[in-house]
């Protein structure tokens, strides 16, 4: 008997060694200690022994029990850990490593050419000024000396708001940044919020109004909503030389060149006089534009000198300050400088389009480490 213990003892100990699962192990368990195991049935037949057999039965079939479920539990503790430990090796996330790749955020073009236009006038000098989307005639046409028949307040070219019940008036969504400067220049004699103005002051005056502005045209070149920067300089004895100076510095700069070869060439505005348009010397031929070569001349912005009656209704005295004008589309000159061919795309929130044309969001326009 002595013999058949141990040898039962050698093989249940091998088999709890040999289980590779806690599934095994407890088949193992089962076989040895279940209801109907092997040493259970051995603790069953002692009952059949005399009492001189049982005292030295007993304790050994209890001691080869406890040491069978010494090793089994030992064994399940050591699969448990394993599995546990190949499980963390699963589900481990290194976060020393970069994520999965996955939809990147862009910096719209529209957005990086606005920041790139404000940080060179910035270096100029320039402060940004904001005004509402939404302006009243004044601000729109009167202050800016357009006549009351003019065509730009026409319903073709302005988007008017349903008129006021009370009053009658009708608001309108701007047609160009130039409120802006008229809020500007009248910050002595009316006080707007603060947040339409963010460097409203008493002339001198040198500001930029970048913003959203809207007017009833829609193809390749032109949309419903587009994006503008005005300039506005006003001091003592300033004359069509330092306009002239400002834009080219500021073109040479936008498009990376060491100088710009421009010209300007006589125009109407009704709140510049004398006004012109700027026109750059480009080469369009091969299907690629070139600037500063060629025979061909691009339009790029408009620009004049302050309107006197545009002086006058901001409270100040032409024969006093005098100034300039300028205004430019930034979508427009996105589409220039980063060779996009249609401005409608530009506006309709495709992913596809702007992963190509988009920006990185570390990419800041800035003097250090360049423009673009």
């Amino acid at each position: 008997m002595s013999a058949d213990l141990e040898t039962i003892e050698l093989d249940l100990i091998t088999a709890i060694g040999s289980a590779e699962t806690v599934a095994d192990l407890e088949a193992v368990r089962v076989a040895s200690l279940g209801k109907q195991g092997t040493i259970s049935g051995l603790l069953k037949g002692l009952g059949a022994m005399s009492d001189e057999e049982r005292r030295v039965m007993g304790p050994r079939l209890n001691g080869l029990r406890d040491r069978v479920n010494a090793a089994i539990a030992s064994r399940r503790a050591a699969l448990e850990d394993a599995q546990l430990q190949a499980q963390l090796a699963r589900e481990r996330i290194d976060l020393s490593l970069p994520p999965r790749p996955r939809r990147q955020g862009s910096v719209h073009p529209t957005m990086q050419v606005m920041d790139e236009m404000i940080a060179i006038f910035a270096e100029m000098g320039f402060a940004v000024a904001e005004g509402p989307d939404i302006e009243d005639d004044f601000h729109n046409f009167t202050a800016l000396n357009f006549p009351p028949g003019h065509p730009a307040r026409e319903m073709h070219d302005t988007f008017f708001l349903t008129p006021d019940p009370q009053t009658g008036e009708r608001k309108v969504l701007r047609t160009h940044t130039s409120p802006v400067q008229v809020r500007t220049m009248r910050v002595g004699n009316e006080k707007p919020p603060a947040s339409w103005i963010a460097a409203g002051q008493e002339p001198p005056i040198r500001i930029i109004a970048p913003g959203r502005t809207f007017r009833c045209d829609s193809d390749a070149t032109h949309t419903p909503m587009f994006h503008q920067i005005e300039g506005l300089v006003i001091d003592r004895d300033i004359h069509m030389g330092h306009l002239k100076w400002t834009l080219e510095t500021f073109i040479a700069r936008f498009f990376e060149m060491d100088a710009v070869r421009a010209r300007f060439r006589p125009h109407h505005f009704p709140f510049t006089e004398p006004s012109a348009e700027m026109d750059i010397l480009c080469d369009r031929s091969g299907g690629t534009l070139r600037l500063n070569e060629g025979d061909s001349w691009m339009e790029i912005l408009g620009c004049g000198m302050v309107h006197p009656n545009v002086l006058r209704n901001c409270g100040l005295d032409p024969d006093q300050w005098q100034g300039f004008a300028f205004g430019m589309g930034v979508d427009r000159l996105a589409m220039l400088k980063y060779g996009i061919p249609d401005l409608r795309p530009m506006f309709e929130a495709d992913v596809r389009w702007l992963s190509h044309y988009g920006f990185s969001a570390h990419a800041v326009p800035n003097p250090a480490s360049g423009l673009s």
